[in-house]
C-alpha cells in the first residue's frame, strides 16, 4: 500500500444479489463450520495415523506413499487458515480465535501477517503497489513447483529463517514494512510474539520425537507443510495467475473453477473465488449457492484442475513470448479499467 492509500478506494464490480438473500448468505454456522471443520481435520489424522501405523509394517515405498498422501492433503491447511483469518467459519467468534491459532501453528502461518496483507489484497486486487500479495504476472517455472511437488527445501529454509528473523523483532521485508510500520507498535508485537510461538512450539515437537524416537511425530507434523504440496498448489496458484490486473471487475482479475465435491471440500469452497472477492463475508459453506445466484453474471468456470491448466499453459507461454499479455474471459457488461 502507498500512503495515498486511505484515500484511494477502487469501486469494484460486484455482481448483483437480492438483498434478501445476501442477507441470508451472509448468516454464519456453528453447525455448518464445525462439520467441515472436524472432517477436514479428521482426514489429516486418518492419513497421518496410517502412515504412522505402516512404519516397520509395511514396505518402505508403501510407507512412503502415506506420508506423501498425508503431506498433499495437509496443504490444504492453507485454504483452512485463510477461512478463519475472514472469521466467517464459525457464529460464535471464539471457535474462529482457536481454530485460527490450531491452523496457523499446523501450516507455519502467521496470521498476524497474513490478514494485513490479506486486507489490502481484498480492498486493493491486482492493483499494484497496494496489494502486493498477489503480483502479476506470476512466475511459474517446472523448477519451482516441483520443490513443492516433492521436498521444498529452499522454502523449508526460506520459513525458518523468516521466522527467526522475526524472533528477534527485526523486519527487512518491505511488504512487511508497508504493513507494519514503526508506529505500529502493538501489530509488530504480535507479529513478534507468534513468530517465537512458531519456533518454540514446533521445536518442542522436534525435541520430544528425537527423545522418544517417535520420529514421525514432526515428518507430521512440523515438517509435513514443506512436502507433497503439488496438488493444492496448482489450485491456489490458478486464483489469479495468467488473468488482468488494474481493472475493477473481479471476473477479470480472479478465477472460478469448478470442482467435485471432495476436491471443494479440501479446497474448502475456494474454487468460487471471484464469488469470494465480490463477497468476502459470505461464509465459504454458503459460496455454492451465491454462485447459483449470480453464475448467469459471471464468465464461464474452468472445468477440474486439468480444465484450468488447459486454459492457463497457453496464457503461461504467450507471456513468454509477450511479456505484457494479460488474458481477460468474456463476461457479461465487462467494467471498463
Amino acid at each position: 500500500m502507498t500512503k495515498d492509500s486511505q484515500q484511494r478506494r477502487i469501486k469494484f464490480y460486484r455482481s448483483p444479489v437480492p438483498a434478501a438473500d445476501l442477507a441470508r448468505l451472509n448468516q454464519r454456522s456453528d453447525v455448518k463450520g464445525m462439520a467441515q471443520t472436524v472432517a477436514f481435520l479428521a482426514v489429516l489424522l486418518c492419513t497421518g495415523a496410517v502412515a504412522w501405523y505402516a512404519v516397520g509394517r509395511a514396505h518402505w515405498l508403501v510407507v512412503i506413499a502415506l506420508i506423501y498422501l498425508h503431506g498433499s492433503l495437509h496443504k490444504f491447511t492453507v485454504n483452512a487458515f485463510h477461512e478463519f483469518c475472514h472469521k466467517t467459519v464459525f457464529k460464535t467468534q471464539a471457535l474462529n480465535v482457536v481454530f485460527l491459532h490450531l491452523f496457523s501453528f499446523l501450516g507455519w502461518y502467521s496470521h498476524i501477517s497474513f490478514w494485513a496483507s490479506h486486507q489490502a489484497h481484498h480492498r486493493y486486487t491486482l492493483h499494484p503497489p497496494d496489494d502486493s500479495e498477489v503480483v502479476l504476472p506470476v512466475k511459474f517455472t517446472l523448477k519451482s513447483y516441483l520443490a513443492f511437488a516433492f521436498i521444498n527445501v529452499r522454502g523449508f529454509f526460506l520459513r525458518m529463517r523468516h521466522t527467526l528473523r522475526l524472533c528477534f523483532g527485526v523486519i527487512e521485508d518491505d511488504w512487511e514494512r508497508v504493513l507494519f510500520p514503526p508506529e505500529n507498535q502493538q501489530g509488530r508485537r504480535a507479529l513478534f510474539n507468534w513468530a517465537r510461538v512458531l519456533l518454540i512450539g514446533h521445536g518442542l515437537i522436534v525435541l520430544v520425537s528425537a527423545l522418544t524416537g517417535w520420529w514421525m511425530l514432526a515428518v507430521l507434523v512440523t515438517f509435513a507443510p514443506f512436502y507433497a504440496g503439488g496438488f493444492q498448489y496448482l489450485l491456489n496458484v490458478a486464483q489469479h495467475i495468467g488473468l488482468t490486473d488494474n481493472t475493477p471487475d473481479y471476473r477479470i482479475n480472479t478465477r472460478t473453477i469448478a470442482l467435485n465435491p471432495i476436491l471443494a471440500f479440501l479446497y474448502w469452497q475456494m474454487n468460487y473465488h471471484i464469488e469470494h472477492h465480490m463477497y468476502a463475508a459470505v461464509p465459504f459453506y454458503n459460496l455454492p449457492e451465491l454462485h447459483r445466484i449470480v453464475k448467469h453474471d459471471m464468465p464461464e468456470p474452468c472445468r477440474g484442475v486439468i480444465g484450468t491448466w488447459w486454459q492457463i499453459v497457453p496464457i503461461l507461454r504467450r507471456q513468454q513470448i509477450e511479456p505484457d499479455y494479460q488474458f481477460a474471459p468474456e463476461v457479461p457488461n465487462a467494467q471498463a479499467s
